[in-house]
């Protein structure tokens, strides 16, 4: 018994961890035996990559450093490429080169870029000096007609292809992660979030959503607003009533959500529209939209809610581009935040002036946006910001991939993948699930107590969370059999549930995670049936 009580404190301990904090120690435990290949399940690392607008990259690259070595003479340097012409030469370059991985890719990108009103010699030469990367990104928050092509393709996916009137500003970033810092930062240092404020989180949630609140930076205080279980993670109205509350400061959610991985109805989408045009005018809302393209006709916040919302997008997922690094952050051109910068009091205007003043000599007319920019770089390197501009081409032709692909082929494969994984881990846990068109089915969570409950009953399903703890689950899963998946409590979600990412491995390993599973829990009752005799 002495044994039994130190094991579970000990287990208490690792269930303060971040739930990828923790990974690394199962992963320990899963890397222990080498008899067998270790299942890890536990982060979202898609295993696929979207191919052609990586070959338009890279053949843009040799062009680009063709040009670059026609205006300078020196062994082994070339120099800014000429303008002039370019467009001529690029068409030549490719009817030289017409067999060539990415070639027509680029060709009809020139034809669709064109279709939307840009002029094709000036997106080119926006392509090439970006690929070259050998100045710095101008206009630091994005490049100008990338940032028409990103919003396009926003507008497509994020939108359902009807976005609002109007239009958005876009910030180029290093993915959703640092779109994260830079908006806890700059709502705080902008003065429209303060220590002790409440905000709103649209749980169960991507973790760090839950952390970075606690950090002494920012001490604020958390609201949940929570989904149902047992209604596919729906928000129940009783929940976002709470959003009508004026001490809610802020709504912050990520949509479809991580880890139960499924979308907003319409339903509520239509009850938050009406909410922020109504009783909530001065809500903010941060949705973190990055699995949106894995359910068909999604809508973000950002199309039913403008004026209030920070749209986060991370290209890493959909496009199979973690080690990319590329994201956007999207706020409409009319929006509260600078609105509510503007009623400021003069305290708060002066020593925003004295922040931003080395920037823009006329700070009140600076956009919330391009605070966020001067932000990212402490203020002071404000010259120097902007993501990287081969990021951003590259950004650019995963957007035009999608928005020249009429048919959505890549998106059928892409939810086609993933739903095979989901529906082959279910039948081999022998549990029943209907899934809805919210589904994103990225990630699942499987309720091991519920799962428990329905092949032994429910006293052992009760003796189960009387003997053990948790996280209890996760561990023996990488210990005894070498599966990695993380705990649902890390996200906010109930204690006994288990996040299982279905991105990241080969298919037959979800029917080996799911028996996997079912198999600890066949051990967990014969250790009930042994102690209730």
């Amino acid at each position: 018994m002495a044994k039994k009580d130190s094991v579970r404190r000990q287990e208490k301990k690792l269930e303060r961890l971040s739930p990828f904090q923790l990974k690394n120690r199962l992963i320990e435990l899963a890397s222990s035996s080498h008899d067998h290949m270790m299942l890890n399940a536990g982060r979202g690392n898609p295993n696929w990559t979207a191919v052609e607008p990586r070959k338009a990259f890279f053949c843009l690259g040799q062009f680009a450093v063709a040009e670059s070595q026609r205006t300078f003479a020196l062994p082994g340097m070339g120099g800014h490429p000429q303008d002039k012409g370019m467009l001529n030469r690029f068409r030549k370059w490719c009817s030289a080169h017409k067999e060539e991985p990415g070639v027509d890719f680029l060709r009809k990108s020139l034809t669709y870029v064109k279709a939307m009103g840009l002029d094709q010699q000036d997106f080119l030469i926006e392509m090439v000096g970006g690929i070259l990367a050998d100045t710095y990104p101008t206009p630091d928050r994005m490049l100008s007609l990338s940032e028409k092509v990103v919003r396009k393709y926003l507008d497509k996916e994020m939108c359902a292809g009807d976005p609002p009137a109007g239009d958005f500003d876009l910030f180029a970033v290093e993915g959703g992660t640092a779109a994260m810092c830079y908006i806890f930062n700059s709502l705080s240092e902008n003065k429209l979030l303060h220590k002790g404020d409440k905000i709103a989180l649209g749980t169960p949630i991507f973790t760090p959503y839950l952390e970075i609140p606690h950090l002494n930076d920012y001490e604020l205080v958390e609201v949940d607003i929570m989904g149902d279980e047992h209604n596919d993670w729906q928000v129940p109205p009783e929940e976002l009533k709470k959003l009508a509350d004026p001490k809610v400061k802020a709504f912050f959610l990520v949509n479809p959500s991580n880890p139960p991985s499924v979308s907003m109805a319409p339903a509520d989408l239509e009850y938050l529209g009406k909410l922020v045009k109504t009783k909530r005018k001065d809500l903010i809302i941060l949705t973190d939209d990055v699995y949106g393209t894995f359910v068909n006709g999604f809508r973000s916040l950002m199309a039913t809610c403008p004026k209030n919302t920070i749209c986060v997008y991370s290209f890493s997922k959909y496009f199979g581009a973690t080690g990319w690094r590329l994201g956007a952050i999207a706020i409409h051109q009319d929006n509260i935040f600078d609105k509510a910068i503007a009623k400021l009091s003069k305290a708060d205007k002066k020593a925003l002036g004295e922040r931003y003043g080395s920037v823009i000599l006329d700070v009140p007319s600076m956009k919330f946006i391009d605070r966020m920019v001067a932000d990212s770089r402490a203020v002071a390197l404000n010259h120097t910001a902007g993501l990287s501009t081969p990021q951003q081409v590259q950004m650019v032709m995963f957007s035009l991939m999608q928005l020249m692909d009429k048919r959505d082929k890549y998106k059928a494969q892409a939810q086609k993948v993933v739903s095979k994984r989901f529906d082959d881990l279910y039948k081999a846990l022998d549990l029943a699930y209907t899934s809805t068109p919210y589904d994103a089915h990225y990630y699942t969570t499987i309720d091991v107590a519920e799962l428990a409950e329905a092949k032994f009953g429910k006293d052992f399903a009760k003796w189960l969370q009387k003997s053990f703890e948790p996280v209890d689950v996760v561990l023996r899963l990488a210990q005894e059999r070498e599966v990695v998946l993380l705990p649902g409590a890390g996200f906010d979600a109930p204690d006994w549930t288990i996040r299982v990412s279905l991105a990241n491995l080969d298919d037959e390993a979800y029917v080996k995670i799911g028996k996997q599973i079912k198999s600890l829990i066949e051990e967990y009752y014969g250790e009930y049936t042994k102690a209730k005799k």
